[in-house]
């Protein structure tokens, strides 16, 4: 059924309309929606593959740009298997996870051809360290046990020894990597592509590089002056990752294989989460009723718990093994596939209801500092060619922004929050003066190779991230913060329920404003000319 300007995935509300489902942090509630408002809606789940395990074969055997992964093994020879860390997909798919399946079926092709020599490395970059029972969730009891610990381990990119440098880009970008990677005869890389901006050139010279090499697309100037991360084509940060990406292969044989998932993201009991408000049922609307109150009564930590403790039943819609260029190509036709919904022009003021998950807070706390990454670093940027929000627009987020953090996990941003930001919220002079000493700073060296900490660094990461989308709104509105001293921090101005923010936002933008309801997860890409 088509609605608006003829996408199905439009809708004009009208008066008689129900309230709209609005996700809140850990929890849900229902808004009314000012008639003529645009509501975006992600499209209908795409159906899964019949047989992943045959996918995975098929791909292996018919590869792109390369010949079949049997063609590349021999006995004695030296394979590294990395593959993306817990910061995908989200929510955590059901079992079995799909690196499990595709690193089993690798495996086996390994076996078959006398490869002994085989490691496993989660490639975690600067990201915190995943946990044994995280590991053997990702790749399953069989390939946990045969490896673990010794063959199977994150990366390290404080190791003094376990990395290497292989020389710099065009342009005088380091490339500093894994060596056990760099010294295989072989490097198999297992990716997810849950959004536009995985992937590609983006898996192995950053998921398993180092501080030395990152800083040259992570930083305040790239992530500025960025058109968006999810635009790989227009991107500079994909453009520095594409420079490394060829130096890299000048030193390692890569096997790149990548899959994609369909927009089944929530479990049946929450089914209607994933349902258009005027489709709900009796039973969407008792389930609906029902889980906001349960989790509304419980704690804090048990209801960050109960949130995610429903795994996501995503299916398989694509698997590409080969050539990482020519896979990741075919890779994101699917994504797009799955995720792309045509918006005409550019909204005034775009609402969000912002979910408590997000990359960097798997059984975690979504922190001030990952708020601002989630809302002007991803959710501002799912767009192609040119933004949703027009420059100088409005973005009203209901989240409850608390003054929370998980101090084994986040140690460097509390002090980022508590010491940094009430100095300055200017990415390019937090980086100036404040990130080197972050990203040495021996204790958070310490935390992040011994611990379960994300790098010292991160935190300046993820406020960069959201710097294109905070210099292009002029306006950040939080509906009802539970610490209004976090909002003001991030530089979002408060108001105590959406109906205020709204006139807020209609104040500031002038009369005539076309407001939008950015209606996710699951994930939307606005597709604007």
């Amino acid at each position: 059924m088509s609605d608006g300007n003829g996408c199905p995935n439009i809708h004009i509300v009208t008066d008689a309309d129900p309230p709209f489902l609005f996700h809140r942090g850990e929890g849900y509630e229902r808004h009314r929606l000012p008639e003529g408002t645009t509501v975006i809606y992600p499209n209908p789940a795409l159906p899964p593959l019949a047989d992943s395990r045959a996918a995975v074969a098929d791909a292996l055997d018919h590869p792109e740009g390369a010949e079949p992964l049997d063609a590349h093994l021999r006995a004695g020879m030296k394979v590294t298997i990395a593959f993306d860390d817990i910061s995908l997909p989200l929510p955590r798919m059901a079992r079995p996870d799909i690196r499990q399946t595709v690193i089993e079926v690798v495996l086996e092709r390994l076996d078959q051809a006398g490869v002994t020599d085989i490691e496993l490395i989660c490639a975690i970059c600067l990201h915190r360290r995943c946990t044994p029972a995280e590991l053997k969730r990702m790749v399953g009891s069989a390939v946990f046990k045969r490896f673990w610990p010794t063959r199977l381990y994150n990366h390290d990119a404080e190791d003094p020894q376990g990395n290497t440098h292989l020389g710099k880009t065009e342009t005088g970008e380091d490339v500093e990597l894994n060596r056990r990677a760099v010294e295989s005869d072989l490097l198999i890389y297992v990716n997810i592509n849950l959004a536009t901006m995985d992937g590609g050139h983006k898996s192995v010279p950053v998921g398993l590089a180092t501080y030395r090499s990152v800083r040259h697309h992570h930083n305040a100037q790239t992530m500025l002056h960025d058109s968006s991360y999810m635009d790989p084509p227009r991107s500079l940060f994909h453009r520095s990752c594409d420079r490394m990406g060829e130096v890299v292969r000048k030193h390692i044989k890569i096997f790149t294989i990548e899959t994609t998932l369909n927009g089944d993201t929530f479990h049946s009991l929450l089914g209607f989460l994933q349902k258009r408000e005027n489709r709900w049922n009796a039973g969407d609307h008792l389930g609906y009723h029902a889980s906001r109150m349960g989790l509304k009564v419980l704690p804090g930590w048990l209801r960050r718990k109960a949130y995610t403790a429903l795994p996501a039943p995503y299916g398989l819609t694509s698997v590409h093994a080969g050539d990482t260029a020519a896979v990741h190509a075919k890779t994101l036709d699917h994504v797009l596939a799955q995720q792309a919904v045509r918006v005409e022009e550019p909204f005034d003021i775009a609402v969000i209801g912002l979910p408590s998950i997000g990359p960097y807070n798997v059984n975690s706390i979504l922190n001030p500092i990952l708020v601002h990454s989630l809302a002007l670093g991803y959710f501002f940027n799912f767009y192609r060619n040119r933004p949703y929000i027009r420059k100088g627009g409005v973005m009203i987020l209901l989240h409850p922004i608390e003054n929370k953090f998980h101090m084994i996990h986040h140690p460097s941003y509390f002090d980022f929050f508590e010491e940094l930001l009430p100095q300055t919220r200017d990415p390019a002079e937090l980086e100036r003066r404040f990130e080197e000493s972050y990203a040495r700073n021996e204790h958070y060296i310490h935390l992040y190779r011994t611990s379960y900490a994300y790098h010292g660094v991160h935190p300046f990461y993820m406020w960069y991230w959201g710097a294109h989308g905070a210099a292009h709104v002029g306006k950040v509105i939080s509906v009802n913060p539970t610490s209004e001293l976090a909002a003001r921090r991030l530089g979002y101005e408060p108001a105590s329920s959406l109906p205020v923010a709204l006139e807020q936002a209609k104040d500031f933008v002038g009369p005539g404003a076309r407001m939008c309801y950015f209606h996710c997860p699951p994930v939307i890409m606005c597709d604007l000319a």
